[in-house]
């Protein structure tokens, strides 16, 4: 007949799994997590049972576990599991049916497989499934309530050393329900020395564990885009507890200060000037009053190293020929090209000179046409 203790166990159980269904369902998959590599402490409660040749139902007892490792990638993680402290066990022959109690204490260094990334896409999932594989210690103290009747008539117990070994398999499901909080049921089967529970009898003993726990995560982070470019900018997570929420969490983004961009520098407008020289019909001789605007764009020409001189000569239409017009044209840029180096030193590799006859007419009133125009601008 079961007990009520047994009865509330198996209650607590069922409670368990409909919760973190309920949690499966109802989590809300955060976007683009930087998980890996990140820290984690877990708290555990539930109960055990170590085998033995008696009614096991009564040997069940409650255990609790804290645990303390690292996820170094996003299926292979490792702790440091202790658990603990209460036990019992028993013996059935000849009629007697007798349990005695005793403490004890299990230390492991486990190995994690998370089997959801291991075969799933993607780095984070709201479910996951653990395989938990482990090696370590286990001692057993404080067994004097073993029955003086089962020390008379059991030869093998011994109640001396009782350090032992102790491998591990087992299973774990982890619920997240915040992004750095999870709740987990773990069950484990723990093979020991048969002097773990003060009975010699050849073989190893087992026993098996079934677990609640919450787990905190730390360094969990999200990925942030920055607002004013494209580089992804990684920033922890920080987690505040407020009183009138569950664990409300803030996530600080740091900005960057925005540094104006120097203006930037415009092009120097290249300077520009011409003159247009007049001559008198038939002519190709510089009057005084023409000259006076040679000296001057002469200047401007020695105060601009690097500007470049263009001269054309021009014929008018309305007089002589396009032969005779032809040779005037020619004459007038000749002289001014003349005038501009043999008298004010400009040096003829920066003028270039050309004539247009009377083919061109730049000036709408005939006579304005008999000219040399001349244009110098900056390179």
């Amino acid at each position: 007949m079961k007990t009520r203790f047994q009865t509330r166990l198996k209650a607590l159980l069922v409670a368990a799994l409909l919760t973190t269904s309920f949690s499966a369902f109802a989590q809300e998959t955060p976007e683009n997590y930087v998980s890996y590599p990140y820290a984690f402490i877990g708290l555990q409660g539930g109960g055990q049972v170590t085998f033995a040749p008696c009614n096991n139902w009564k040997l069940i007892t409650p255990t609790a576990s804290v645990g303390v490792g690292v996820h170094f990638t996003p299926v292979i993680g490792a702790r440091v599991h202790v658990n603990g402290i209460w036990n019992k066990s028993g013996i059935r022959f000849d009629g007697i049916d007798a349990t005695y109690k005793y403490k004890y204490v299990t230390s492991d260094l486990d190995a994690m497989v998370n089997l959801v990334n291991l075969f799933a896409k993607g780095n984070y999932h709201p479910v996951n499934v653990y395989l938990i594989g482990g090696v370590g210690l286990n001692y057993a103290w404080d067994n004097d309530e073993i029955p003086e009747l089962m020390r008379q008539y059991v030869s093998t117990q011994n109640s001396r050393s009782r350090l032992s070994h102790n491998f591990r398999v087992g299973t774990m499901l982890d619920v997240n329900v915040a992004r750095n909080w999870s709740v987990n049921l773990e069950i484990d089967a723990n093979s020991l020395s048969d002097r773990y529970n003060s009975q010699i009898n050849g073989r190893d003993d087992w026993q098996l564990t079934a677990q609640l726990g919450v787990t905190y995560k730390f360094g969990v982070r999200r990925k942030i885009k920055d607002t004013r470019s494209s580089d992804i900018i990684e920033t922890p997570v920080i987690n505040t507890v407020q009183t009138e929420t569950n664990a409300a969490q803030t996530v600080v983004k740091e900005e960057k200060p925005v540094v104006p961009e120097p203006p930037k520098p415009q092009p120097k407008a290249k300077e520009k000037t011409d003159a247009s020289i007049f001559f008198k019909i038939a002519s190709a001789t510089i009057q005084p009053t023409e000259k006076a605007k040679l000296a001057t764009i002469a200047a401007w020409i020695k105060a601009h190293p690097d500007a470049k001189v263009s001269l054309t000569g021009y014929a008018d239409k309305g007089t002589g020929n396009p032969t005779v017009n032809a040779r005037y044209a020619k004459l007038r840029a000749e002289a001014v090209t003349k005038e501009l180096t043999q008298k004010y030193g400009i040096d003829a590799s920066r003028i270039t000179t050309d004539s247009k006859g009377d083919t061109v007419q730049p000036f709408t009133d005939n006579d304005s046409n008999r000219v040399t125009i001349v244009i110098a601008e900056e390179q």
